[in-house]
């Protein structure tokens, strides 16, 4: 388990992280997100050790990770994919990190095989492609077989199918009761890997619960129906004495306030004909964007 407890993180007159508390519980995957410069990196590098914070507290399992002697074996980071010796090969990185960990040798042939590198393992990394660096980012992040890990934009240069084994083994690992916290700026990527959110903004928290409560924020879940122009007017009153909101969306009805299955009902029982009954879920993406607008340090003349 991951507590973040009242942190706040100076950089001169700049506050990035701003008093922020949230606590990340093993057996999710906990997607972190946050518009850029939110204060996401920088919360991941103190959880590590790698910053000190100017307030507050990160602790893994009730300790900070410097005051753990076992490094890799209990926590596993994927930060930055560039960040590693160019001039070393895939299987002497993983080597001297398992080394350094007290992790058995045989360790960094197994993790290379797990991310789909064993056969680029003598190569040298200086001549990998972004989305193998990542993929050794991963293979370092899980060489000490921890409990904990965290991932910065671990999506960054993967092509579809790497992206889709990806989520598979984030389920898997939460699946084995791991914490896992992915950070991302990716809205599509989180619906479909996550099932926890913590959400921030300027360094402080807007939103930590399921991913499903946080979509429900944005819009609300609608079905999008079509029928033939005699009937449609028809069915509008009819849904509207239902409670249903209706509005007319080009040649369809949106509808809001009843199931499709609902509509497709009373649309059977007063015989009004449809060509199309579709539901629409909240949508996480608008919802971020409306909890986020105020947050972004970039924001277009559409978004306003």
């Amino acid at each position: 388990m991951i507590e973040v407890n009242e942190l706040t993180k100076r950089y001169g007159d700049t506050l990035a992280v701003d008093g922020l508390s949230f606590t990340v519980r093993p057996g999710h995957v906990t997607g972190f997100l946050g518009p850029n410069g939110a204060g996401k990196s920088t919360t991941l590098r103190i959880a590590l050790g790698l910053h000190d914070p100017t307030g507050g507290s990160v602790t893994v399992d009730g300790r900070r990770f410097r005051d753990r002697p076992r490094g890799l074996r209990h926590v596993g980071a994927l930060l930055d994919a560039h960040d590693v010796h160019g001039g070393r090969t895939a299987r002497t990185q993983l080597y001297v990190l398992a080394r350094s960990n007290r992790i058995p040798r045989r360790r960094a042939d197994e993790v290379l095989e797990q991310v789909g590198l064993a056969g680029a393992g003598r190569r040298r990394i200086s001549g990998f492609s972004l989305g193998m660096r990542q993929r050794l980012g991963i293979a370092t992040a899980l060489l000490g077989d921890p409990p904990v890990l965290l991932f910065d934009e671990p999506l960054n240069g993967l092509d579809p199918e790497g992206v889709q084994w990806l989520r598979g083994l984030f389920r898997r690992l939460a699946g084995e009761g791991r914490t896992v916290l992915v950070s991302s700026h990716l809205m599509s990527e989180m619906e479909n890997t996550a099932d926890q959110l913590v959400v921030i903004g300027r360094g402080s928290l807007i939103a930590a619960e399921s991913l499903a409560d946080f979509a429900a924020r944005g819009t609300r879940p609608s079905v999008t129906v079509r029928t033939p122009d005699h009937d449609r007017t028809a069915l509008t009153e009819l849904l509207a004495g239902e409670g249903a909101e209706v509005r007319r969306t080009g040649d369809a009805l949106t509808v809001t306030g009843l199931s499709a299955d609902r509509i497709g009902e009373l649309a059977l029982l007063h015989g009004v004909l449809l060509h199309e009954l579709s539901a629409r879920p909240a949508s996480l993406e608008e919802a971020f964007m409306a909890l986020t607008a105020d947050s972004a340090d970039h924001v277009t003349g559409a978004a306003r």
